[in-house]
């Protein structure tokens, strides 16, 4: 067997034509057709390669490519945010798993194609599909068959290239050469691709189970609550919801009752929970646990889903003496001291309250508590949230942070908030915050063991109610609502 390789030599499928579409459903059909040609493509190599067959050459397969050419400065209506490119110019982005993404990437290209009235290109890029990212989901290779392959993978197939794997255009730092390109949508090729791969990695399910409203919670509670909820409405089968997903990808369909699965052995780090709509359009719950640095992870990643909406539903701690135990807090700003994404969107960004989710959440805990207008100030605040990546601050000599808290007007503390929110408005997807207040601890109101416990069952089920109930409330509403134009600069993406 011969298994000297050409570097030289590329073995690639024969291009494709390039087509150009008015129709959203035809050109998203195409690049569905591009990819899954090219990814089989590689997985045949592949499949002959374990079996000790070598290539004379590297494999390669490129991803398939949007481009969109305009040369009009006609206006296009201007109460939408997105679905329209702001100049004239040639703008592309390359595509992955169009398959997963068909609803969002038909909307996307009827937008454009209708509000500018020119076609849309389909054709193949000049960007590989890496190896780890053709394999189908749940993949893997024995480690002693690895040991055992004729040549190292990276001779012979592409890998993930981190270089081109980044979030410059949505932080808005790409540079662009002179006549290259402008971005068509907020993220690569690859750049989805190793988020989806994350996604399954932290959270044990599938990224198609995944929902367009997404609450993010710190405490198990919340799970079990919503747990306990979705097999319930799984077993009556008469509610919205189709579908309740657990981790490992453990399905229970509406008016079953049966799980049908294999639940992981031990749970990720951040397991997901997905109340299925027939539309995406129902609820998934992630348990992203304490910190920072786990709810940027969550973010960062699911934030290549599109979501229409996110939301933190945590315990906090309450810094004004006016406050209860059980109390809520509403956010409407945040203090940033959790640092995790200061080189990503540097501190002196505000992050705004943007008024749909502010008057959802509002009006959900209204309608669950029964209080309205003047008597709902008796059970809820609004104001600034301060999110830290010290748990123990409480250790350290209380003037310092204490001053700082007062001059911010801090109503609460947490330690994920802040990051959620300012990650949503990187990302450009609505975010909005509810806590609930759990100690006092600059008022001497520590919870003790049993306090505690009774603490979390009395108002773990109130603050889940409010939560799902604003996401219903937001669900109403049209999409183009949501993604107002707040959350857009000057040269945006024409993707949402």
């Amino acid at each position: 067997m011969n298994d000297r390789i050409s570097p030289a030599v590329c073995i690639s499928p024969e291009p494709i034509e390039l087509g150009e579409f008015t129709d959203a459903a035809a050109a998203v059909a195409r690049l569905e057709a591009i990819y899954a040609r090219n990814t089989a493509f590689i997985r045949g190599y592949f499949e002959a390669f374990l079996k000790g067959e070598v290539p004379q050459g590297r494999v390669r397969a490129c991803y398939p490519q949007l481009r969109f050419t305009t040369t009009s400065f006609g206006q296009v209506d201007s109460r939408l945010s997105y679905g329209h490119v702001p100049a004239p110019g040639v703008y592309e982005t390359t595509i992955s798993q169009p398959d997963l993404f068909r609803n969002y990437l038909t909307e996307q290209l009827a937008l454009l194609v209708g509000n500018h009235g020119m076609p849309v290109e389909v054709s193949e890029s000049e960007v590989p599909i890496p190896l780890h990212f053709a394999l189908p989901e749940g993949a893997h290779v024995e480690g002693a068959v690895a040991e055992a392959l004729p040549r190292p993978l990276r001779d012979v197939f592409d890998v993930p290239d981190l270089s081109i794997t980044d979030d410059a255009i949505v932080n808005g730092t790409l540079q662009f050469p002179f006549g290259a390109p402008l971005p068509l949508a907020p993220f690569t090729a690859p750049r989805v691709d190793y988020s989806l791969h994350r996604l399954r990695h932290y959270t044990a399910t599938s990224p198609v189970h995944f929902q367009n409203f997404v609450l993010f919670t710190n405490y198990q509670f919340y799970v079990d609550e919503f747990t306990a909820r979705a097999r319930a409405l799984m077993a009556s089968g008469d509610g919205e919801y189709t579908a309740f997903v657990e981790p490992g990808n453990v399905v229970t369909r509406a008016g079953d009752g049966a799980a049908v699965g294999l639940p992981p052995p031990l749970l990720p780090q951040m397991p997901a929970y997905h109340l299925v709509r027939p539309d995406n359009s129902g609820i998934t719950l992630v348990n992203i646990g304490v910190g920072p640095s786990n709810a940027k992870t969550a973010t960062d990643h699911i934030a290549v889903l599109r979501p229409h909406a996110w939301m933190m539903l945590g315990h906090c701690a309450g810094l004004q003496n006016s406050q209860k135990l059980g109390d809520y807090v509403l956010a409407h700003g945040y203090v940033r001291e959790d640092h995790v994404l200061d080189a990503d969107l540097p501190t002196w960004v505000p992050v705004p309250p943007l008024a749909e989710i502010q008057v959802a959440l509002e009006q959900a805990v209204a309608e669950v508590t029964g209080l309205e207008g003047w008597e709902l100030k008796r059970i809820m605040r609004t104001g600034t949230v301060a999110t830290i990546d010290n748990r123990n601050w409480e250790l350290r000599d209380h003037r310092e942070p204490v001053q700082r808290f007062s001059q911010s007007r801090a109503i609460a503390l947490d330690m994920e908030s802040a990051t959620i929110a300012a990650n949503g408005f990187r990302f450009r997807v609505p975010y909005g915050t509810l806590l609930c207040v759990s100690d006092k601890p600059l008022h001497g109101e520590l919870k003790l063991p049993g306090m505690a416990s009774a603490f979390y069952r009395r108002q773990v089920n109130q603050h889940l109610d409010i939560g799902m109930l604003a996401m219903k409330k937001l669900r109403a509403m049209a999409p183009e609502r949501l993604h107002s134009r707040k959350l857009r600069g000057f040269l945006e993406a024409a993707f949402q």
